[in-house]
């Protein structure tokens, strides 16, 4: 056995055998994530195992790192327009999804007032409807981010606030389920999103099960009435799209592509931002598109992109056509 090894089964006991009665890490960071969780209840000795794992905090992830660097998340979104349109061949997929699984989406859209072709649109677009598998452990992933981030630049700040409260929510998710901190293996995407409908642990919240008291988010049943109850939350989404309603999606979503070509900083649905950045929003003046205008905007709330949300609403649309045929 090399040495290394013998290092790490020595810290590794010491770890499990410590009692620990406070907050108290060379990691400023750790030290907030930690009273974070026990004032939410976990106990203060598994928080500390959970900190002090060398499985958990000695190993980082350096794909992660790399693709949530800011010229990787330019690129991503400069293919966002791709996969929407590469999406479109997969309806067929979707539709025989929405049939399988007809009584979890009676159940979901009575429930929660979220259009089944809507769940099943933003599922397709996440995991391919299950078909993608993560390689990547939430948890490695988010403290990767909160290790190696400089809060320098206002971007820097949110990652680091970001990173923090998803490792805390994994902490005081792993605590209630009763699993020991080396066992809390959450497989996520490189951005730490989970499951099916791939939430960001700080969302776990909005998790439903269709049968059993605690979601799993890899399975379907769960999957869509969790992404229905987040989108009924989160973006107050409880009346069901009356599709006779919508303009000629796909011909809109073309027409809005070509806009956000022509113009730097364009929205789909926004003239200025939180922050108090202004965009040429592309709806503007067109009460023709208010309707449609009004579910963009709440599925941008499960992603804040406008390609992303017009994407979601023309698989939606195409499958709902499909479905009447």
């Amino acid at each position: 056995m090399k040495y290394t090894n013998i290092l790490s089964l020595l810290l590794f006991s010491t770890i499990l055998s410590a009692h620990y009665g406070d907050c108290s890490f060379k990691n400023e960071h750790y030290e907030d994530i930690c009273k974070k969780v026990v004032k939410h209840g976990v106990s203060y000795e598994y928080a500390n195992k959970f900190l002090l794992s060398y499985f958990k905090t000695q190993k980082f992830d350096e794909v992660s790192w790399k693709y949530l660097q800011p010229s990787k998340i330019k690129y991503h979104r400069e293919r966002e327009k791709q996969a929407n349109n590469v999406l479109v061949s997969y309806v067929p997929k979707m539709v025989a999804n929405l049939k399988k699984y007809k009584k979890v989406y009676d159940y979901a859209e009575k429930k929660y007032g979220v259009n089944r072709e809507i769940i099943a649109a933003i599922l397709l677009k996440e995991t391919k409807l299950g078909k993608i598998k993560p390689t990547h452990d939430a948890f490695i992933v988010f403290n990767t981010i909160v290790v190696r981030t400089k809060p320098k630049t206002s971007r820097d700040k949110w990652l680091l606030k970001m990173g923090k409260t998803n490792m805390a929510s994994i902490i005081e998710h792993c605590y209630k389920e009763g699993v020991e901190p080396e066992q809390c293996n959450l497989p996520s995407s490189y951005a730490g999103a989970v499951g099916i409908p791939q939430f960001m642990p700080n969302s776990f919240a909005y998790t439903d099960s269709y049968r059993g008291k605690v979601a799993d988010l890899t399975k379907m049943e769960d999957a869509i009435l969790s992404a229905a109850k987040f989108l009924h939350i989160k973006a107050k989404f409880d009346t069901l799209i009356d599709w006779k309603k919508m303009p000629d999606v796909p011909k809109v979503e073309a027409a809005w592509y070509k806009y956000d070509f022509e113009n730097e900083n364009a929205s789909f649905c926004y003239e200025k931002s939180r922050s108090g950045k202004v965009y040429k929003c592309f709806t503007k003046d067109k009460k023709e598109l208010a309707y449609m205008k009004k579910y963009v905007q709440k599925i941008m709330r499960y992603n804040n992109s406008s390609n992303y949300a017009v994407g979601v609403l023309r698989l939606a649309y195409d499958a709902h056509k499909m479905l009447e045929k």
